[in-house]
């Protein structure tokens, strides 16, 4: 079997941490989570994976690069427009061929891994596999209705009134049928090829679509709210471990992973968090569920249930920072210019909150 990672898109809902960066590389507990996604595929034993990339080509490509740190071999495959889940599967077919794939949404989130499923459709006849998953608000998703016998009846993407709440959660399996499948449909009306068309189109042409309904959690990290939930599960998942420094006079509780290089000092590091490479967290606080990017320094300040990206600092602030995600390279701190007040520069669609 080959992977196909789909890597597009302009994650508007995640601006200003954007802007000049893909949303696939926003690092979920200190690893960006395209890189959770190559590694769930290489972990259900596929070497061959290829990338559909858009607007922020050169951003994955660097970031990921051929493959070799996963010993696996990575294939871009370059969309021009985002035209449809199921225009790239099209536009893929040179590099897929006529082995079976899975097909995996570079920005999802799911709890315990593909292997089992990937053996399942392997070893199986089934014509594809697809993720499913009860949610509360179907109607934001493609959706499946299934029949008594647990067979699917149809699909609607993003239906007005959802005929069941089972979500398809971006994990799709098929074999070469597919690809008359999406040859055969037209666009929907927002002018893109939609996945659960093709595979409607399966269904209706009596192929054996599998519907496995996941009971875990899946996040789909395209708002800042689902981000931060996605942080907070990850990082109970994770092994913790003490890699860096800390110092005789800091309190760091067992569920925290220090990674190399860092600094904890005359600190107090609530877990389930993670402190990144090289980073220094000084006479401060870090709360629980917070993640602390690479080479950042957190000093005289409190942070609970956050998200701070790589290379940021935030120091000498007053009042705890919570419920937070705070992008690349930003700099928090306290002003010493009198009369207080406040003094910022916010990008576009920022939100802030002050009390």
């Amino acid at each position: 079997m080959k992977g196909l990672i789909l890597s597009g898109g302009k994650g508007s809902r995640l601006y200003p941490l954007t802007y000049s960066n893909a949303k696939q590389l926003i690092p979920v507990a200190n690893k960006p989570v395209l890189f959770r996604v190559i590694e769930t595929i290489r972990d259900a034993g596929i070497t061959e994976i290829g990338i559909v990339v858009g607007d922020t080509a050169a951003k994955i490509k660097e970031a990921v690069g051929r493959g070799g740190r996963w010993d696996v071999n990575i294939t871009y495959i370059e969309q021009d427009q985002p035209l449809g889940l199921a225009h790239a599967v099209k536009i893929s077919q040179d590099f897929l061929g006529d082995d079976r794939f899975v097909m995996f949404l570079g920005d999802n989130v799911i709890e315990g891994g593909i292997s089992p499923l990937i053996a399942q459709f392997a070893n199986g006849q089934w014509n594809s596999q697809i993720v499913l998953t009860r949610i509360e608000h179907p109607e934001q998703y493609g959706v499946a209705e299934l029949g008594d016998n647990g067979r699917i009846i149809r699909l609607i993407e993003k239906p007005k009134n959802p005929p069941s709440d089972l979500a398809l959660v971006g994990i799709y399996m098929f074999d070469p049928n597919i690809f008359r499948a999406v040859n055969a449909i037209s666009p929907s009306w927002r002018g893109e090829l939609e996945i659960t068309d093709a595979i409607q189109w399966l269904v209706d042409n009596q192929f054996v679509v599998h519907p496995y309904i996941h009971r875990g959690w899946w996040i789909d990290t395209g708002a800042p709210g689902d981000m931060l939930e996605a942080n907070d599960l990850v990082l109970e998942e994770i092994d913790y471990e003490v890699e860096g420094y800390v110092d005789r006079d800091s309190q760091v509780g067992r569920r925290v992973t220090v990674q190399r290089g860092a600094e904890i000092i005359n600190s107090v590091v609530r877990g389930p968090s993670i402190i990144g490479e090289n980073t220094r967290i000084v006479n401060s606080y870090v709360g629980p569920f917070t993640s602390i990017g690479h080479d950042c320094l957190i000093e005289n300040s409190e942070i609970e249930h956050s998200m701070v990206l790589e290379n940021s600092q935030i120091k000498d602030i007053g009042t705890r920072i919570q419920e937070s995600l705070i992008g690349r390279n930003v700099v928090i701190s306290r002003s010493p210019i009198k009369p207080k007040a406040l003094k910022l520069t916010v990008a576009d669609h920022s939100q802030i909150g002050i009390l």
